[in-house]
């Protein structure tokens, strides 16, 4: 059905020193989920680029990444060839600014570290974005989420946005189950708390339908 589809997964790791490093709390499985959803079907060959995480697919291509520069590099050598781009990977919003080549000793009670801005890597997928190409991306949100979504929905020139609630009912991150928001221009759709491998299959049957209208 598409020529190739590109799917990044998993979270990014940005070093610190040869110990320490920067990270979230992402599991990759849904990323894990998509890409075997799209395999199933038989939707088109799939480029999968992860960061670190133990939920590697089978028979697709796995490029992997540890930094959000490294998958920023992947993305662009991928992207324009891609009909269909799920940036499902949680990409550090920030890395440390100086990489310390020997381990950071201790030395007080505090320790400040200066960070700097990592690239935004669907912003400019968004901005390049060429007709007929599905980009859908993922937000994980507190607080106002829906203002917050049609926010990112617009600005980053997305399709379709996944959108988790983080709450205590709803933890999210290394849970087989979650509940999200499926945010359309035309609308916003509630998916009931469901494996993440159900949930998969509903973000593939709104690409589908998406995909037919562009």
């Amino acid at each position: 059905m598409f020529d190739r589809i590109l799917i990044t997964s998993g979270p990014t790791l940005e070093p610190i020193d040869p110990v320490r490093f920067l990270s979230n709390r992402s599991s990759g499985k849904t990323g894990f989920h998509l890409a075997g959803e799209a395999r199933a079907r038989r939707l088109g060959p799939v480029t999968f680029i992860t960061g670190p995480t133990a939920h590697i697919p089978s028979q697709v291509e796995v490029i992997q990444v540890e930094s959000a520069q490294e998958m920023r590099a992947a993305v662009k050598a991928h992207c324009r060839q891609a009909d269909v781009i799920i940036m499902a990977a949680a990409v550090s919003d920030y890395r440390s600014l100086k990489y310390y080549p020997d381990k950071m000793k201790k030395s007080g009670d505090r320790l400040s570290l200066e960070l700097v801005k990592n690239p935004d890597i669907l912003l400019e997928l968004g901005r390049e974005k060429r007709p007929g190409q599905v980009l859908v991306g993922f937000a994980a949100e507190t607080e106002d989420i829906f203002v917050h979504a049609q926010k990112k929905l617009l600005a980053k020139n997305l399709d379709l946005l996944v959108l988790n609630e983080i709450s205590e009912l709803n933890p999210v991150f290394g849970c087989e189950e979650n509940q999200v928001y499926l945010v359309r221009r035309d609308g916003v759709r509630k998916i009931e708390r469901m494996s993440k491998a159900g949930i998969a299959a509903l973000v593939w049957d709104d690409i589908i339908d998406l995909a037919g209208h562009l």
